[in-house]
């Protein structure tokens, strides 16, 4: 047994166990029960019955969404397109019908849940609901999850080949010229990545067509934001380092990240980390990109190059550090 199975390969085995249980909790604790918190929603009304309904909905049980009025059907549909808002509800005073405006590729779930929450508040008033769908996701990415998985396929990619470059070292713990070299090596593997996503998306499945070089360059920050990370983590903890890579990205970044659920729908833990990782910040940026103008996305961007620049800059200091502890070999003596 002690020949077959060391102590190390216990701890590694111990440590699979326990991100695989991880996984499990964070993908269930995020979406086994989605729930609308403040979904952001503006309506548009003559002043006092926008006042009254702007009222009945902050006043619905649980918060599910937090209204505010604003000034005209334009202004709605902007905040819209500007990724300020999930819904606009137009009130028509003279009639029980009203409107219920949705960009639906910015994420159906958000207004669906919006629509629902709406439509269940008119009915205590007896008003009826029509749906306007003023920028749903193109065909070939009907429920709107393109974005998410590829920036799931950059993530991983990026961090799996910092791993393939530690374990071609033999995993060792490398000195700074490695991790230059390692680093420098992600450059033009982002960029091919980025190029990649691109093309699978845009002329092969056509699930999100345009916007083709801004895609390769967002593909790019977010391979090398993993990828730097990736050999980050590996430079300070060894072989451990991939595991807290995947803790990062996947086991907590993939379900908070508003792919499947926006943030609205998720519980507390999960929407205050969502944005702030980098699979929530790129699928952000590319949704955003592709289907609004690339509105609300600088923060985003900002987040994903720190995420890119503190690999770098943990990956160089943990190298030299451990190069200047690593003692100088003795010179051998002369011969006669």
């Amino acid at each position: 047994m002690r020949d077959a199975i060391t102590f190390r390969a216990v701890l590694v085995v111990l440590g699979v166990l326990l991100l695989q249980l991880g996984f499990a909790l964070s993908y269930m604790g995020a979406f086994h029960s989605p729930k609308p918190h403040r979904v952001p929603i503006v309506v548009v009304a003559p002043q006092a019955a926008a006042r009254d309904a702007v009222a009945r909905l902050n006043a619905l049980p649980g918060e599910p969404v937090h209204a505010v009025a604003v000034a005209d059907r334009a202004e709605a549909r902007a905040r819209l397109l500007d990724r300020r808002t999930d819904a606009a509800v137009v009130v028509d005073p003279r009639g029980t019908t009203d409107t219920v405006l949705v960009a639906s590729a910015g994420g159906p779930s958000a207004s669906d849940a919006a629509t629902q929450v709406v439509r269940l508040a008119g009915q205590a008033q007896h008003r009826e609901v029509v749906v306007r769908d003023i920028r749903p996701p193109v065909k070939g990415d009907s429920r709107g999850l393109s974005s998410f998985y590829l920036v799931l396929s950059w993530t991983i990619g990026g961090y799996l080949a910092a791993s393939a470059l530690n374990m071609a070292a033999g995993s060792a713990r490398p000195t700074l010229r490695r991790v230059l070299v390692r680093l420098t090596a992600m450059l033009p593997y982002a960029f091919v990545s980025g190029i990649g996503g691109a093309v699978i998306v845009g002329p092969v499945l056509h699930c999100l067509p345009g916007a083709f070089w801004d895609l390769v360059g967002i593909g790019t920050l977010i391979v090398f934001a993993s990828g730097a990370v990736g050999v980050a983590l590996q430079s300070v903890a060894g072989t451990i380092g991939l595991g807290l890579t995947i803790l990062i990205f996947t086991v907590l970044g993939n379900p908070s990240s508003g792919g499947v659920y926006p943030a609205a729908l998720l519980p507390p833990f999960w929407r205050a980390i969502g944005q702030i990782l980098p699979p929530g910040a790129g699928t952000t940026v590319v949704r955003n990109t592709v289907y609004f103008d690339g509105h609300d996305i600088t923060r985003s961007l900002w987040i994903l190059g720190a995420w890119a620049f503190g690999g770098i800059v943990v990956s160089v200091l943990s190298a030299a550090l451990r190069d200047r502890r690593r003692p100088t070999p003795m010179p051998l003596p002369a011969t006669v």
